[in-house]
């Protein structure tokens, strides 16, 4: 049985790594590098680059609107939010169709949150069938992969492995596809950014000073190439003890809302650091599902009402 899934993750694998009917070696680990002679080569640089153009944008078979959620650094709940967002938009809309997708190809995070695992199976044309739980359909690189293996690749398998979970999975009719982005404003979020008609970004923070920077920076990377920023969501913003009520902003106060303010964006609420979104998260039942009657479930619903407002908005 071990021989047969190995074999069927090596088979998955390999449909990842092949491009236009060609596969990616694994020899491609270094690339050329061009060197900078000086300030006026890196400008020549930048006008040859900027003169052959942006790529052109390809909506993904099947799906409506699709939205980012991003961070400019990890460790901020920008997965956690991800999948409440998602569950959220679907509690707030039973009518609506929602699917979830994990870029973080170096750490997905969706199979341990959603409580999957196993291989997606695939249709007659090739194309991934995503897993499903909570009657959300999630697709993942973790699906491939052995939970504790790590993905040791840069960036030529990296692009090969986004576009084949971008453009080859079967999602169907979806009114929504929420992206989790990897933290940062690399490869990937420049790539999604580009190539996907992206109706907006949900960009995560904690208060916390050193947080709000790299924010600020994800945030201005999205402007830079035209994706609308829905608005700033501030995780972790104040814990309450659960003993005597007692209210700590442990990571500071009001920082997020404050860097909207500056950046010209909306704010999009406050999102408690709790111990009970911590453990349902662990076990894989995210709170809107698990505690639906809850505060903290009742701060993601508003979030995913907020976000759809938003994105009327901007679409318009």
């Amino acid at each position: 049985m071990a021989a047969h899934w190995a074999g069927r993750r090596l088979s998955l694998l390999s449909l990842i790594l092949t491009k236009r009917g060609q596969h990616v070696p694994l020899c491609c680990v270094y690339s050329p590098r061009w060197k900078s002679s000086g300030p006026s080569s890196l400008q020549d640089r930048q006008r040859e680059i900027m003169a052959r153009g942006l790529p052109k944008q390809k909506p993904i078979a099947g799906v409506g609107q699709v939205v980012v959620v991003a961070s400019g650094k990890g460790g901020v709940g920008k997965s956690t939010t991800a999948v409440n967002l998602a569950l959220g938009l679907m509690a707030i809309d039973p009518s609506k169709r929602v699917g979830l997708l994990d870029a973080d190809i170096h750490g997905p995070s969706v199979p341990k949150l959603m409580n999957l695992k196993g291989n997606p199976e695939l249709t007659e044309t090739n194309r991934m069938i995503p897993l499903t739980n909570y009657g959300l359909p999630c697709m993942s690189m973790g699906f491939l992969v052995d939970e504790e293996a790590p993905i040791v690749w840069r960036g030529l398998m990296v692009m090969s492995a986004l576009e084949k979970l971008l453009r080859q999975v079967e999602w169907g009719s979806l009114d929504y596809l929420v992206v989790d982005m990897p933290p940062g404003t690399g490869d990937v979020q420049l790539s999604i950014s580009q190539n996907v008609p992206v109706a907006g970004a949900v960009i995560v923070s904690t208060p916390q000073d050193i947080a709000l920077l790299d924010a600020r920076r994800g945030a201005e990377m999205f402007k830079k190439v035209h994706v609308p920023v829905l608005g700033l969501v501030q995780n972790m913003s104040v814990f309450q003890c659960p003993n005597c009520q007692h209210q700590t902003h442990i990571f500071g106060s009001g920082g997020a809302r404050q860097l909207a303010d500056t950046l010209g964006v909306h704010f999009l609420g406050d999102i408690p650091l709790h111990l009970n979104i911590r453990e349902m998260s662990d076990r894989g039942q995210p709170v809107v599902i698990s505690s639906p009657d809850s505060p903290e479930a009742e701060a993601y619903r508003k979030l995913a009402a907020a976000v759809l407002l938003r994105i009327q908005e901007v679409t318009v």
